[in-house]
């Protein structure tokens, strides 16, 4: 090789491109995807079920009660005591035990005429309505097997006071219980005659002038077992204070000071499938409460300190924020209360 040669130039050393920006970049376009996503997801309304239709009988009785609601309950033992669920997977222990106590002087009454309000109660169906800071108005109505056992005799002997109210026989069994037979197969009750007498002389319809409580019985998905309304936020606020009083670290859990009204009906099959809703102040309560209760779920069914039937029931069970409510869902087979009693 010739030395005058020009010797081969030298690949000049290029700086690395710099990719910060880029990522910054990209990082800019998924987080603003991922909001965008979010918002959409809290503001949309998702489709829900159908639930069931309220009876018409149940309706009327319904639209009869007076004023407000600020807590409604509606049990139907008699299609819960025929259901498959009761009969195989409830203990007799359960099925014996009182289904309510309503005090001495009533208890007593009961029982001297033989009535067990698990056998001879059908459906119980009761409205609340505050009437102070710690009083509550109520009126209900009972049916069942129980009014042929309880005689006009024994009610007047067993009563402090008897009127007439709306041209039926009122009876006051004690100093917050009245009832009136009406008919055969039912029984007014209320916590004073003058709920009684505008139960029987309604002025208006209760799902009418109601909202609140007419919005939360539509979306109750099942309606013939066990279903209830807490329309009312000072209800709710009392309710959960109660649950969460003794135990601090369950007010964590789906945000539940934030919770303004709750329901939840149950029906029982050959199962157990049950749906409950939590309506809070707004949408973002919401889907942090459900986002918080579906990771909760799923911590617990793959924990070590969870037994192996509760992380079945917990598998069988969903979350969902709808707008300003946290839908709660669960569909429980048969077999689930079965291994749950075995580990017992």
């Amino acid at each position: 090789m010739n030395g005058n040669e020009p010797k081969p130039a030298k690949p000049l050393l290029q700086a690395p491109k710099k990719k910060g920006p880029k990522v910054i970049a990209t990082f800019f376009v998924l987080g603003l995807i991922v909001v965008l996503v979010g918002y959409l997801w809290i503001n949309w309304k998702k489709p829900r079920l159908t639930p069931e239709p309220l009876s018409p009988e149940l309706t009327s009785l319904i639209q009869n009660m007076p004023g407000t609601s600020d807590a409604m309950f509606y049990v139907g033992l008699k299609d819960i005591r025929d259901s498959r669920f009761w009969q195989e997977a409830v203990p007799d222990s359960l099925k014996n035990a009182p289904f309510i106590s309503m005090g001495k002087r009533v208890d007593s009454l009961l029982a001297v005429n033989n009535i067990n309000l698990n056998r001879d109660l059908d459906t119980l169906l009761i409205s609340f309505q505050r009437s102070g800071i710690k009083q509550q108005k109520f009126i209900g109505i009972a049916s069942g097997g129980f009014t042929r056992k309880l005689q006009a005799t024994a009610l007047r002997s067993a009563s402090l006071e008897t009127t007439d109210v709306a041209g039926r026989k009122a009876y006051e069994l004690d100093s917050t219980l009245w009832v009136a037979p009406m008919g055969e197969k039912r029984v007014a009750l209320a916590s004073n005659s003058e709920m009684l007498e505008k139960f029987f002389n309604p002025s208006g319809r209760l799902l009418e002038r109601d909202a609140p409580t007419a919005s939360l019985i539509e979306k109750n998905r099942y309606k013939s077992h066990v279903w209830f309304t807490l329309p009312s936020p000072q209800w709710t606020a009392g309710a959960l204070q109660s649950i969460t009083s003794k135990n601090s670290e369950v007010k964590s859990v789906g945000n539940l000071n934030r919770i303004q009204q709750i329901s939840m009906s149950v029906k029982f099959d050959d199962g157990l499938v049950g749906q409950s809703e939590w309506v809070y102040k707004d949408r973002q309560a919401a889907f942090f409460a459900s986002t918080f209760l579906w990771g909760t779920i799923k911590l617990s069914t793959i924990g070590p300190r969870t037994s192996e039937a509760a992380k079945e029931v917990l598998n069988h069970m969903q979350v969902e924020q709808n707008l300003e409510s946290v839908i709660i869902t669960a569909d429980l087979p048969l077999s689930a209360f079965k291994k749950t009693a075995q580990e017992e």
